[in-house]
This record gives C-alpha cells, sequence and structure tokens, in this order.
C-alpha cells in the first residue's frame, strides 16, 4: 500500500478501477444520473480527433448521442485495468457495426473491431480528465472510409 499521497490507498485504488469500468457501460447506455454522479462537472475529455470540446457530463453525453448514432451493436470489452494513485488506465476494444452517418461518411454496415486505451485521472471520487488513445486509422479502414 503506498502512503503519503491522498487517494492513493488500496481501497481508493480499487474504488478508481471500478469508476472507469463503470464509465463505460454508463456510456454505452446513456446512463445520465451515473455521469452526473461519477463526471465532474470540470471534466475534459482531452481528444484532438473531436471537430467539438467534451466537457463535464453534458459533453460525455454529446459524444456518446455521435457515436451510439454512427455505430450500432456496441461492445466496450474490456481487456485489462491498471490503476496507480489518482490514475487509472483502461484497454479495451471497441466493437459494433458501422450503422449511421459518421461525420460526413454515410454508413457502410460494415462491422470493425479496434483497440483503445483511456487514461482517466481521478478527483474528490469523480473522473476529472481522460485521455483517449483509440485505433482510428484501422476503425477508418474497416468501415471503408480508407
Amino acid at each position: 500500500m503506498m502512503s503519503g499521497m491522498p487517494g492513493t490507498d488500496a481501497d481508493t485504488i480499487a474504488a478508481n478501477k471500478q469508476r472507469a469500468r463503470d464509465y463505460f457501460r454508463a456510456f454505452a447506455t446513456r446512463d445520465r444520473a451515473w455521469l452526473e454522479r461519477n463526471v465532474a462537472p470540470s471534466y475534459v475529455r482531452r481528444d484532438t480527433t473531436l471537430p467539438f470540446e467534451v466537457v463535464g457530463p453534458a459533453g460525455v453525453l454529446k459524444l456518446g448521442d455521435v457515436l451510439l448514432c454512427a455505430f450500432s451493436q456496441v461492445e466496450l470489452d474490456i481487456q485489462e485495468v491498471i490503476a496507480e494513485a489518482d490514475k487509472v488506465l483502461v484497454h479495451l476494444r471497441f466493437r459494433g457495426v458501422h450503422s449511421g452517418p459518421f461525420g460526413d461518411y454515410p454508413a457502410s454496415g460494415r462491422r470493425f473491431d479496434v483497440m483503445v486505451l483511456d487514461l482517466f485521472r481521478m478527483e474528490n471520487g469523480q473522473i476529472a480528465e481522460q485521455w483517449p488513445a483509440i485505433d482510428n486509422l484501422g476503425l477508418r479502414s474497416q468501415i471503408g472510409m480508407l
């Protein structure tokens, strides 16, 4: 067990890992109540690939609307969760069907399966920041954009 840093005891780290896991279920089901409890109002998704900012629970819901309208049969299959201090890293597979417009690209009906890494920073029992790394090249290739 670590000591000296606030919020780094084993119970807090376990709670942070569970919160990161639960985030993906809440995202996929658009669970507003969970997001409002567990995502800080000042939360920011550090994602340069999006044409809009994702801030707070409302931003997460907006991102969900965009992605879940473009992709159906979505599976966010968590492979591994690693945590230290106030950070949690989640490795998952993002799978589904490209069934709606994705940006200017019309639905292709193609299945996709890509790797995602998400680094979360927790603060006061909430998700404060997120840095996503998605295999966008693989996604675009699999749905026929390339």
